[in-house]
């Protein structure tokens, strides 16, 4: 257990009463009611007689947790209705518009239903050009089939599995482009749920920060800090190195201060360790003093070698300590390092004690009368010291409450 390094004001003459302290042992191997009277003074209120009877209690409330926001493939509306404006799609019955795709091919659609679904295909339909009753669009830059699934998807809000998987990047595109935010997020739920690898999520990222998905954009920020070694050696990376250098830095940026965030966090796990092992140092010492344990203990009490162990664990590392203290020859400032730690926990010990006039603990009082000859930069050191042994056993006592109370 590490100690901090702080100065005491040791006093020879107060080191010789420390011995005479201690015996110690050498090891051979109802509830109440209340009426309440009713004033007649306070006017009464007289009902009508014939009130109606109250409506039936319900049966079961639904929470949403139970039940969380479905995403648009979902039954939220009719089968027959789906089917009725799928049916549609495909059959192009009284279509008034042609999409032209990549490849030439052409899918039939209606006005006013890709009007209503998207206002953007809204706006560039109403200028366009009307030839023979047919509005001609052309949507390029991604697969025939890509704007199939997208035309679809804004007449019944349905798609395969199949046809999502191999065009969710392009669907992606075309929800931001023409503002369908119900299909982006299909396709932003698909993405987070195992699309995602380590040589596409470079690419997913810029994508996603082009497409105004900030959720998606921190996922793959979260996976790209999570495995950046593989991640830092796929092509997508070296790619974006040459064309996006600024990205690059971003994301470096984010490695280091994950990375010191991580180091700090190890760290102030480890300092809560040591001022943990100060608490129970200090109830140990406390425990040594007053009641004794095993082969050591106060003058007063008989001790048993064999009885059972106590339940303070840090009573055995104490014992010892305590027992190199009472026979050291050195027992000087410099001298001895187990003697100069036993001096720091008892002087820790009088800085938390507030009883010192019936402590049992050697030296308890003569600490406190010297607090007032350390200076100021040690008596900062000691009280910055205690709080953090304070908040230790405040943190192990409401755990202990919460336990007890589970």
């Amino acid at each position: 257990m590490s100690s901090p390094n702080l100065h005491t004001p040791w006093l020879s003459s107060d080191v010789e009463s420390f011995g005479g302290c201690f015996n110690i042992c050498i090891e051979e191997g109802t509830a109440d009611t209340v009426d309440f009277l009713e004033d007649s003074s306070y006017p009464v209120c007289n009902l009508p007689p014939n009130i109606p009877e109250p409506p039936p209690v319900r049966g079961k409330i639904h929470s949403r947790v139970a039940h969380p926001r479905q995403l648009a493939n979902s039954d939220c509306f009719p089968k027959e209705t789906k089917d009725a404006w799928d049916g549609l799609f495909k059959d192009g019955f009284g279509a008034d518009v042609h999409v032209r795709t990549e490849d030439g091919s052409v899918i039939p659609a209606h006005y006013p239903l890709l009007s209503v679904a998207s206002p953007v295909l809204g706006n560039i339909l109403q200028q366009s050009k009307v030839r023979n009753g047919i509005r001609c669009i052309k949507i390029a830059g991604v697969p025939h089939g890509a704007v199939y699934v997208f035309i679809r998807f804004l007449y019944s809000a349905c798609y395969d599995e199949e046809d999502i998987k191999k065009f969710v990047l392009h669907l992606l595109v075309l929800s931001h482009s023409y503002s369908v935010p119900s299909l982006k997020r299909v396709c932003i739920n698909h993405l987070e749920h195992g699309w995602l690898t380590s040589d596409n999520v470079i690419d997913v990222l810029q994508l996603a920060r082009e497409s105004d998905a900030p959720r998606l954009a921190l996922f793959c920020i979260r996976m790209v800090l999570r495995d950046f070694k593989s991640i830092s050696s796929t092509e997508g990376w070296k790619v974006m190195r040459r064309a996006n250098p600024a990205l690059e830095q971003e994301l470096l940026e984010f490695v280091v201060e994950a990375d010191t965030r991580k180091e700090d966090r190890l760290k102030k796990i480890e300092e809560k360790k040591v001022y943990l092992q100060l608490h129970e140092a200090m109830e140990a010492l406390v425990h040594i003093c007053r009641d004794g344990c095993r082969t050591i203990g106060p003058c007063d009490k008989v001790l048993k070698a064999n009885q059972a162990a106590c339940n303070f664990p840090a009573c055995k590392g104490l014992e010892s300590l305590v027992r190199h203290f009472s026979s050291c020859k050195i027992r000087v400032p410099g001298g001895c390092v187990h003697c100069k730690r036993t001096w720091q926990l008892l002087e820790l010990h009088s800085r938390i004690c507030e009883e010192p006039d019936y402590c049992k603990v050697p030296l308890c009082r003569h600490f406190k009368v010297k607090m007032v000859q350390l200076t100021k930069k040690d008596e900062v050191k000691w009280k910055v010291l205690v709080s953090k042994v304070r908040a230790a056993k405040n943190a192990v006592n409401l755990f202990s409450s919460r336990r007890s109370a589970a």
